[in-house]
């Protein structure tokens, strides 16, 4: 018995124990699972901070962004357990600021803000906490400063994309450490630098062996593209970098990248040989080098057999025969090789090449005669023979389905040649779209007949593509409709429109995106669209910027839509009251609005037979009517639009005689005053000078105000120093750029009646044309001086900030020397090709602060642009830049006349040896021609057989004497 108590007792002490244990193990669970529901519970309060700094910072966020709960229901917002891991708020015109606070969301694996174009500042640098972070798409919006070092510490990234926005300073050496990076695309910022590569303990983009996309065109880069960045173990397929200030030989390395298919290096300052090692690039489809300085022999290139568009134009080759190896690359669809000293015989057979489209061997001096032979291509488009010394050529061809220009070669002045179509460049109308239907006629004029014939407001941009050999228009319209119905999105259809190209080479398409079963796109549409468009990019050779003017957004008619709605409900509710006062008032006020409405249309009583009457004094400029301008422009299409600003647009157009201009078609709601209008017409048709823009007619009827101008077809001074419009202008060139642009304005100061003061002289007013000559632009704040102290327009102070005069700014005072300061302002610029105001800083005091006479070019070589080619005419742009000094300074008393400024721009090109001729006051008309090499007349280039195409007749290859 006592045993048998003892052994009860030992086993209740055991039981006892057990349940101790069994407590404590419950007790331990449980403060775990507290521990870890607080600690969940503080992680889902940070996002949901995080995201409440977000909405505090930006505007035009989602509507559903309400309630505690980010994971139910906000648009754009993707959770996983509770946990934020996805935004995507592509194209719902966001505006704002993106919040550091955007660091706290550390389960955060793709972030896309793109085409947000109110979206600015400075990336956060807590961007860099996001460790888990996969995808970055920060394309189109407004961001500027440097790209954070820190965005090199995201050891997931796989797509880093923050191309088309303001980023200025280096790219980042630290992006060399993300080691998963696959797409990397810095495209069309303001970066500068040299290209970085490892260094000791530093890491660089060489380090970046999985990443297959390089895409860093369109900035400001400069130095020699590295040797180190290539090696044979890289994955990288697309090489861009285009369109920088990079200098030196092309690297011999860039042949062990042999997973390479597209290299495009055009618009940079690269020189030397172009290395043979690049015929290693078997893969290679796209190899772009046109406008450097590259030398030595044309390589041979027959190694790259996958090649199909090849351009090498505008560079300074040895003369050398027609290349016999481009008739063994197989799949060759494009050859551009204006510019490039070819000589001899085009050999019949490179026309039988299977794909070959396009053929463009301008400027160049090959000869013999044209034979095409009759097993060409069937998928020949074009043959561009421009100016060079072909003897001769079938006249059958004419008959051909192929755009063939023999213009500048000396079979076109064969007696009986002058008319052939081959020897005159036709300016054809865009195609129209192929249709199995009647377009619709639409009533709102912000919709557009789609594809289908349906009207819609369409979603607008740009795709701008990387490969041209890869993009097939018609393919590329089927796989987005199909892309965007495979996502369930509404999408009727896609047009792509290729819009007119400069001289140089645009990889551009506009794209018309219209709905289906309605006639608009929601936000939520359009940010889904928007974010397929951004993945797309990764995968496709193309990048979707959005249009600036788009119609497809449904915000802007849906606010006035419901003002509509509410003010026809009050007004409803007080109509019968008004009608019967409206009946009354109308009696009253009959006479006063008949009058009222001739003084505001002093164009109403216009009769073209009756000299008598009160219409403006036009000196040469024609009133065109509506119906013909629309008839000119195609409808105003697309296709012909060529610019557009604040005002509205500029469209090229085609008049019966074949001559190109320029029609300026001011938007509705930003129309001038009538007598306004009718006031810059009477001043534009009595200035006529060489320098000068013509006005040739206007129209204004319909509501509308047209202005018709001469076309000047190389754009403007700001797109050629900038490189984007291709056209490369040396010190020679910017310095009869800058007398062209004085001479207009000393005109306008001195000689027009009365005289006129420009008040908006900037780059972007100055055009050039054909010969590269400058002419002013723009007249729309123009003034006349006599009416300087009756007119209180002329006190508010209007221009445009960088170039405004600092004592015109303070005194409202608008006199000639506002114009002298504007200028001098535009000097600068024309030597360092940088914008007046960078990064903070006026390049006026940047000159001020840097200038030192004691130093050879006053000390000013870091910021000076290279493309100068500066050689010995280093006094002349000393001079230069101290005249500049003097059109800068504070008081208007201290700066000199536009006449004087002439005199002493004519004056350094004497010293330098520059042929040119002094204009004198009685040479001011529009009949007024320069002679020296640069302004060759056209008439004498298109009828002097003997003149060789590479001297006078051929701006792009004249030197200074």
């Amino acid at each position: 018995m006592r045993l048998g108590r003892k052994w009860k007792c030992c086993f209740v002490l055991k039981m006892g124990e057990r349940r101790v244990h069994e407590l404590l193990s419950l007790h331990l669970l449980l403060n775990f699972l507290l521990l870890s529901f607080a600690a969940e519970s503080t992680s889902m309060e940070e996002d949901m901070n995080a995201l409440d700094s977000l909405k505090n910072l930006m505007q035009n966020l989602p509507q559903s962004w309400e309630g505690s709960d980010p994971c139910n229901g906000w648009e754009g917002i993707s959770c996983t357990e509770s946990r934020v891991t996805s935004i995507k708020l592509a194209g719902i015109d966001l505006n704002g600021q993106l919040s550091a606070d955007i660091g706290s969301l550390s389960e955060l694996r793709a972030l896309d803000l793109s085409y947000n174009k109110n979206l600015g500042g400075p990336l956060p640098r807590e961007i860099g906490n996001l460790k888990k972070l996969e995808e970055l798409f920060i394309v189109g919006c407004g961001f500027t400063g440097p790209v954070p070092d820190e965005i090199g510490s995201l050891p997931e990234l796989a797509y880093l994309s923050l191309n088309s926005n303001s980023f200025s300073g280096r790219i980042p050496a630290s992006i060399g450490n993300l080691s998963k990076l696959q797409w990397l695309d810095l495209t069309d910022n303001q970066l500068v630098g040299p290209i970085p590569v490892s260094s000791g303990a530093t890491s660089g983009l060489d380090m970046l062996h999985n990443t297959l996309h390089f895409h860093l065109g369109n900035n400001n880069i400069s130095g020699a593209i590295p040797p180190e960045l290539f090696s044979s173990n890289m994955a990288l397929i697309h090489l861009i970098l285009d369109s920088n200030k990079l200098t030196g030989n092309i690297p011999n390395t860039l042949g062990l990248a042999q997973n390479l298919t597209v290299v495009r290096l055009e618009n940079n300052f690269l020189t030397g040989s172009v290395p043979q090692d690049l015929t290693r690039l078997h893969n290679v489809t796209d190899l772009i080098m046109y406008n450097n300085n590259l030398s030595g022999p044309i390589p041979n290139l027959s190694g790259m057999t996958s090649l199909q568009y090849l351009d090498m134009s505008n560079n300074d080759f040895d003369p050398s025969e027609f290349p016999s190896w481009l008739q063994n690359l197989p799949r060759l669809k494009s050859l551009i090789m204006g510019s490039t000293n070819l000589e001899g015989k085009i050999p019949a057979a490179f026309f039988s090449l299977a794909d070959l489209q396009t053929v463009v061997l301008k400027d160049n001096k090959l000869n013999g005669s044209l034979e095409i032979g009759t097993n060409h291509s069937r998928q020949l488009q074009l043959i561009d023979l421009q100016n060079n010394h072909i003897e001769d050529f079938n006249k059958q061809y004419e008959a051909f389905r192929i755009t063939i220009i023999l213009v500048g070669n000396a079979a076109c002045y064969e007696r009986g040649s002058e008319t052939s179509t081959l020897c005159t460049i036709q300016d054809k109308p865009p195609s129209e779209l192929t249709r199995n239907c009647f377009p619709d006629k639409c009533s709102n004029p912000y919709q557009i007949s789609s594809p289908n014939c349906k009207c819609a407001y369409p979603y607008v941009g740009t795709l701008s593509y990387r490969a041209p050999s890869y993009i097939n228009i018609t393919a590329l319209e089927e796989n987005l409709v199909r892309t965007f119905q495979s996502h369930h999105l509404p999408v009727d259809s896609v047009s792509l429109i290729k819009p007119p190209c400069s001289p140089f080479q645009c990889f551009k398409l506009t794209v018309q995106i219209f709905p289906s079963g309605q006639d608009h796109f929601n936000q939520t549409m359009i940010s889904a669209m928007s974010v397929l468009l951004s993945s797309l990019s990764t995968t496709e050779a193309y990048t979707f910027i959005l249009g600036l003017d788009n119609y497809g957004l449904e915000s802007s008619r849906k606010s006035s839509n419901t003002r509509i709605i509410i003010g026809a409900a009050v007004g409803g509710s007080v109509s019968l009251v008004l009608f019967l006062l409206a009946g009354v008032y109308a009696l009253c006020q009959t006479r006063r609005a008949e009058k009222a409405m001739e003084e505001s249309n002093p164009f109403g009583n216009w009769d073209l037979n009756d000299r008598s009457s009160p219409r403006p004094q036009l000196h040469g400029a024609k009133r065109f009517s509506f119906k013909e301008l629309n008839e000119y422009t195609n409808n105003f299409s697309q296709a012909n639009e060529i610019g557009s600003g604040g005002y509205g647009k500029v469209y090229r157009g085609t008049l019966p005689s074949g001559q190109l201009v320029a029609i300026k078609r001011a938007q509705k709601q930003s129309n001038l005053g009538v007598l306004q209008f009718k006031a810059e017409i009477e001043l534009l048709s009595r200035v006529h000078h060489k320098n000068l823009v013509s006005l040739l007619g206007f129209c204004f009827e319909r509501g509308e105000q047209m202005l018709v101008y001469e076309f000047v077809p190389n754009g403007t001074l700001k797109d050629s120093i900038s490189g984007k419009s291709g056209i490369r202008l040396d010190w020679a060139r910017r310095l009869k750029v800058a007398l062209g642009t004085a001479r207009g304005l000393a005109y306008l100061h001195e000689h027009a009646n009365p005289p006129v003061i420009h008040r908006d002289i900037k780059s972007t007013n100055i055009l050039l044309d054909e010969r590269l000559n400058a002419k002013v632009a723009d007249f729309g704040l123009s003034k006349p001086m006599d009416n300087c102290e009756k007119d209180h327009v002329t006190t508010q102070v209007k221009g445009t900030m960088g170039y405004l005069d600092p004592d015109y700014y303070t005194t409202q005072q608008l006199t000639e020397k506002s114009d002298v300061y504007s200028f001098g302002v535009l000097m600068l610029e024309l030597i360092t090709a940088r914008k007046p105001i960078q990064r903070g800083k006026h390049i006026v005091k940047v000159f001020r602060s840097t200038i030192d006479k004691t130093k050879n070019l006053h000390g000013l070589q870091e910021i000076l642009d290279p493309a100068l080619g500066l050689g010995s005419p280093l006094k002349e742009l000393e001079n230069f830049v101290d005249l500049a000094m003097n059109c800068v300074e504070d008081s208007g008393a201290d700066r000199p006349t536009m006449s004087d400024v002439v005199k002493e721009i004519e004056s350094m090109l004497k010293s330098a040896g520059l042929n040119y001729m002094p204009e004198s006051s009685a040479s001011n008309s529009a009949s007024f021609e320069e002679v020296n090499n640069v302004t060759t007349s056209s008439h004498v280039c298109n009828s002097n057989e003997s003149l060789d195409s590479s001297s006078l007749c051929n701006i792009r290859k004249i030197e200074p004497k």
